[in-house]
């Protein structure tokens, strides 16, 4: 399957190579049945905290950064369009987090390109039922890939934004 996936880099942070973003990106869309026609299509920004910040206070009317955000496209099925949206992730705070919570940073990577794309293919946590069901998909996928539950509860909370 092809994606179309564009990575813009706004940081001197490390982060994956491309090649990895669009292998999370890739089986997410497997996985989960939803691949659009034509080709699904994305991009992920990296950035820093102050422009993670700014895009938080601006589209979530939140202070601070936070590790990811999705921007579903939301286009109607008539115009055949495989746009899904955009990510965004703030690399100085996947580093943080992941020191933090003492897992890789890989595995943080990982879950928060997943857990986007989830959020461009509609999935939401805004409600407890929806919660679990978008928790358990997410650590589902992780499993295939060969990281762990992220929501272990002998893990911390990560704080997922949308």
């Amino acid at each position: 399957m092809n994606i179309l996936l564009s990575v813009d880099r706004a940081t001197d942070v490390a982060s994956p190579s491309d090649a990895t973003l669009q292998g999370w990106v890739r089986h997410t869309l497997i996985q989960t049945a939803s691949l659009p026609e034509p080709t699904p299509e994305l991009s992920i920004r990296i950035t820093d905290n102050d422009e993670a910040a700014e895009l938080n206070q601006t589209y979530r009317a939140k202070a601070g950064p936070t590790n990811v955000l999705s921007f579903p496209a939301d286009l109607p099925t008539e115009t055949g369009s495989g746009l899904l949206g955009d990510l965004v992730i703030c690399a100085p705070l996947v580093q943080l987090e992941a020191a933090q919570q003492q897992k890789s940073e890989e595995a943080h990577w990982a879950h928060l390109v997943i857990h986007g794309v989830l959020h461009l293919l509609g999935h939401d946590h805004q409600i407890s039922a929806e919660a679990k069901k978008m928790e358990a998909l997410e650590s589902d996928l992780l499993g295939h890939l060969g990281f762990p539950n992220p929501y272990d509860p002998e893990q911390p909370p990560e704080g997922l934004a949308t």
